[in-house]
């Protein structure tokens, strides 16, 4: 499927303009944390009430980022907060795969390798398991490409867990603290029960092509234990091997990643030339057409992986605006978003863009949905709670982005992608 043809030349001149005349400006402006977001959201949905008068039950933090467009289509930022507040822990479930898919595809480009390249990944203690082959991609082989196309259609835990054994966990967080992001930890593969010491040893990779190693990578081992520096108890109790546990759960040696550097992060990738360059990821043009493609593509737009059809559906990993509907969703309207849900915390950090209309904004949030203070039960709120939060508060920012003047109808041809069918 094409968004629209006219703008696929286009893409390429501005895209190189932009990076041409790139200058280092302030990543995040001032964040406005008074009360326009909260009147704003209780003006377009009453569904938020309840949330919004009980935020510290909930743990809401919010940040949506208002744009406006002059006449050369630059691009001018304000951002409102609501209780955002780094010190609140949370657990940022999925959405620390977002930044392993931009580490990895510059960590290749740094190495000089193309990201369709097939990579192995080996195996050298009893806890790692290596991959030879990958049945979902075309040719059957897995690589960066396909391992990013898995995390940003379906948010696949196990490409996210092969990303961070080729960038290594000290890399990762290294590199995150060098481009300005300091309130990020990545301690963990996803979806395994290896502990925290395992998690340190990353498995070895290669890359091949034509029969021939082009890069090998030895395993590593993190010299750093990149846990909180203070504990982190929540909750009142938690299931261990089925049997309930009177004591809070710790997230101590968990990841973080801030809603705050979640939302910069978004900006990076999205207008480049708007942060400084230090904070900005090492992507070519067609790395970015990429990231924006499968950031936005629907699971039944997709041609590999081809068994994304009736469990994938349009909202599967949708959850602002649309609150992970199983209904068909509009063409014209695209999420290029990462979310995420687990331990209760469900999080969605978009640019969200109508191409109909002309409308476009950046929303972050996460909301806490664990009525009964207990972990690893299985017996979240998300139905209840968050997923209609997250729908609410979309189209609360939404509906007000459409009744809003703007001087300028934003040109957002850089965005408009081609998409698999």
């Amino acid at each position: 499927m094409i968004c629209s043809d006219i703008f696929r030349l286009s893409f390429s001149k501005t895209l190189t303009c932009f990076f041409i005349s790139m200058i280092a400006l302030p990543s995040m402006a001032q964040i406005h944390n008074g009360q326009f977001l909260e009147k704003l959201l209780k003006k377009h949905s009453a569904g938020l009430a309840n949330v919004l008068d009980n935020p510290d039950k909930y743990e809401v933090q919010i940040l949506y980022t208002k744009i406006d467009r002059n006449n050369k289509n630059e691009p001018k930022f304000t951002t409102y907060g609501y209780h955002v507040n780094k010190a609140q822990y949370f657990y940022p479930a999925s959405t620390v795969k977002l930044p392993a898919v931009l580490l990895a595809l510059e960590k290749v480009n740094k190495l000089g390798i193309d990201k369709y390249t097939p990579m192995f990944t080996g195996a050298d203690r009893p806890e790692e398991t290596a991959v030879k082959a990958d049945t979902t991609a075309e040719d059957k082989l897995p690589s960066v490409a396909h391992y990013a196309k898995k995390i940003l259609l379906a948010s696949d835990n196990d490409a996210f867990n092969r990303l961070y054994e080729f960038i290594g966990q000290k890399d990762f967080n290294d590199s995150m603290q060098s481009k300005g992001y300091k309130d990020v930890r990545i301690a963990h593969r996803l979806e395994s029960a290896i502990g925290t010491e395992n998690n340190r040893y990353t498995n070895p990779t290669r890359f091949e092509k034509d029969g021939k190693v082009v890069y090998e990578q030895p395993g590593k081992y993190s010299d750093q234990k990149f846990i909180s520096p203070e504990p982190i108890k929540r909750g009142k109790g938690y299931l261990k091997n089925g049997v309930l546990v009177n004591e809070p759960f710790d997230f101590t040696e968990k990841n973080y990643f801030a809603l705050e550097d979640q939302h910069k992060l978004l900006k990076a990738l999205f207008f480049p030339e708007s942060v400084p360059v230090k904070e900005r990821f090492n992507l070519t043009k067609e790395d970015y057409r990429f990231v924006y493609q499968y950031m936005s593509q629907f699971p039944v737009e997709t041609e590999f992986p081809a068994n994304y059809t009736d469990d994938y559906y349009d909202g599967y990993v949708k959850f602002l605006l649309f609150g992970g509907t199983k209904t068909r969703l509009p063409r014209h309207i695209r999420l290029f978003n990462k979310c995420g849900d687990a331990y209760g915390y469900l999080l969605d950090n978009a640019y969200i863009a109508d191409f109909e209309k002309g409308i476009e904004f950046m929303l972050t949030a996460v909301i806490y949905c664990n009525e009964d203070q207990i972990f690893n039960d299985n017996k979240y709120d998300y139905d209840e709670i968050g997923l209609p939060f997250m729908r609410d508060l979309g189209k609360a920012v939404f509906d007000y982005e459409l009744e809003r003047h703007r001087a300028n109808r934003p040109d957002l041809g850089r965005f408009e992608v081609r998409y698999d069918k």
